[in-house]
Order: structure tokens, then C-alpha cells, then sequence
């Protein structure tokens, strides 16, 4: 039931949508998710200034998490085999892939660094990332490398992996800040006075 659902989406895709202006568009989108190097190249820029350092450093835990669960883990725990191999008549438009299929790791580390910066950068640039990262999960169905499935789950588990960054690095920073708040406040912007309650 789940490949056939899966194998409709990918068909319909191929079918309806794919044609020979959006081919190049989603292939450039697809491969800026190769390796993660794009959000570790902006992760790693963000860590350059104070302001914006904690979300380049949340983002990078965010994006070693996704490695981690679904690279690592889940790919080799499941197994599952690339669509372009399993569903007749489906024609994957970028280089095959060697790796498992399920979930899709371009997907959990988009989403787990978007949903960083969706929670720790100003709306005006973390909105624009965050459709980037959408954009990266959705271009794996166009070019038939990935089952819906797959990218739903990327999905799923990069946001949480992203959201546990977040938790975990606000803990730790905390706990730093508490030992040595100069040396904290030297390295990271203080934002306890833009969350704290306006005294009336």
C-alpha cells in the first residue's frame, strides 16, 4: 500500500510536472543539498559573528544529529531500495544514488538546519532559508532520486533533530553562561535582556 501510494506521487510527478524548463531549476536546487555542504558552509559563515554565532553552532550540532540518525542509522537499519529501481517506467534525472534510500538525507539536514535558523535568526532570513529547505526536500521527488515516504521522514526527523539542538544547545549555553558569563558574553550575543519581562 505505502510503494503504491508512493509510486502514484512519484508517476504523477514525472508525468505532469517534469518538463524541460524545471528540469535544470530542480536539478541546481537538488544538488545544493549534496553533502550538506551548502548549510555547513552558511552554518559555519553565521559562526564568524557574534549575533548570529549560536544559530551557526546549533545548526551544525543540528546537522552532525541528522548524519548521525538518518545517514548512519537509518539508512543502513532499513535498507530500503531507490525508487528508479523498484517502480516500472519511473527515470531518475541526476546521478544514481549508491547509498540506501529511506529516509532521505538531504531532507534531514535541510530541515534540521532550517528549523534552527527558523528559531534563532530574524524572520526576514530565516523564512527565505526555511522554503530553500522545503524546496531541497521537495526537488528529491521531481528528479525521482527518493519515495514521498522517504522525504516525509527526512522531514520529520530533521525538524526534531533540529528542535534538539536547539534544547540542548540553549542547556548547555546556559550552563556555560552561569560558570563564566564574561567569557560567555565575549563569544556570544547576550539575549537574556531581549526575553526578559519589560519592568513596569
Amino acid at each position: 500500500m505505502i510503494l503504491e501510494f508512493d509510486s502514484t506521487i512519484l508517476l504523477w510527478i514525472q508525468d505532469v510536472i517534469r518538463n524541460p524548463v524545471l528540469d535544470p531549476v530542480f536539478k541546481t536546487i537538488t544538488h545544493l543539498g549534496d553533502g550538506g555542504v551548502f548549510w555547513i558552509s552558511l552554518s559555519l559563515l553565521l559562526c564568524v559573528f557574534k549575533k548570529t554565532r549560536k544559530a551557526g553552532l546549533f545548526a551544525l550540532f543540528a546537522l552532525l544529529f541528522s548524519v548521525i540518525v538518518n545517514n548512519a542509522i537509518l539508512k543502513n537499519l532499513i535498507g530500503r531500495i531507490r525508487p528508479y529501481e523498484i517502480i516500472a517506467g519511473l527515470e531518475c534525472i541526476i546521478k544514481h544514488a549508491s547509498d540506501p534510500s529511506f529516509p532521505s538525507g538531504h531532507t534531514g539536514s535541510s530541515l534540521a538546519a532550517g528549523t534552527v535558523f527558523l528559531k534563532k535568526l530574524p524572520k526576514k532570513f530565516s523564512i527565505p532559508l526555511f522554503i530553500v529547505a522545503i524546496l531541497i526536500s521537495l526537488s528529491r521527488l521531481y528528479v525521482g532520486i527518493h519515495y514521498p515516504t522517504d522525504v516525509m521522514a527526512g522531514a520529520v526527523t530533521g525538524a526534531a533533530l533540529g528542535i534538539l539542538a536547539c534544547i540542548l544547545g540553549d542547556f548547555l549555553l546556559k550552563k556555560f553562561r552561569e560558570k563564566k558569563p564574561e567569557l560567555h558574553d565575549k563569544i556570544f550575543e547576550n539575549d537574556e535582556k531581549e526575553t526578559a519581562e519589560p519592568q513596569k
